[in-house]
């Protein structure tokens, strides 16, 4: 079974995808639960609508930050591919490949976002915006759940590629394995059974802790002697 060998190049990848990861996780996090989070509540349509109408910068930088985390998330799934490509060549393609899609939904949800504040900010007369304003947020919701189906698979590939690599420890690929089926379990409940979603949230926590660990790994890569 091929492992991997430790060499400057290889290095610098590794180093490379560390700090953009860690840009998706700072970005990513700061968007939904620091920015945009706080200001949407699903079940309050003019409660929203206030509240986006109050912050718009905020609204906005939320979207910026989306954007930010896909335009790195795409790097992650080129350089993962050129780092564990001599593990398993198929699976690493796969890898990438899934991972792009995950990029590419997420990217393109971020348009739904712009459909809510368009309508907020351009509907006359106003009536019924905010109603319309929500469905367009909850499609964002839900196209970020149907990305995070594609990322879950990825994560569960990733698992088996770290595991076979031989430079970095199998908790590493367990991790990422554990998170994979978090974000599989998380979206199907999310799609096809959202009554029992609430219930599920906690898990994600070993999501950013699995994700978090990777990072910092892929950050603190050594070049050899």
């Amino acid at each position: 079974m091929p492992t991997l060998t430790s060499s400057p190049e290889l290095a610098r990848r590794t180093r490379l995808a560390g700090l953009l990861y860690l840009v998706i996780i700072l970005a990513g996090l700061g968007a939904e639960i620091g920015l945009r989070g706080p200001l949407i509540d699903l079940d309050d349509a003019a409660g929203t609508a206030r509240a986006i109408l109050a912050a718009p910068g905020r609204f906005r930088l939320a979207i910026a930050a989306d954007l930010v985390m896909a335009l790195c998330d795409a790097g992650v799934a080129i350089l993962l591919y050129l780092v564990f490509r001599a593990v398993a060549p198929g699976l690493a393609l796969s890898a990438m490949v899934f991972r792009l899609i995950q990029t590419v939904l997420i990217a393109t949800s971020l348009m739904a976002l712009l459909m809510a504040w368009l309508v907020l900010t351009r509907a006359d007369p106003p009536t019924g915006a905010a109603t319309l304003a929500l469905a367009f947020l909850d499609l964002h919701a839900h196209g970020y759940d149907l990305g995070l189906v594609f990322f879950g698979v990825n994560s569960l590939m990733m698992g088996a590629l770290v595991w076979r690599s031989g430079l970095f420890a199998p908790a590493f690929g367990v991790g990422l394995s554990v998170a994979g089926l978090v974000y599989l379990v998380g979206s199907g409940l999310r799609l096809f059974a959202p009554d029992w979603s609430a219930a599920f949230t906690p898990a994600y926590g070993l999501t950013i802790l699995a994700e978090t660990a990777f990072c910092l790994r892929l950050l603190f890569q050594r070049s050899p002697a």
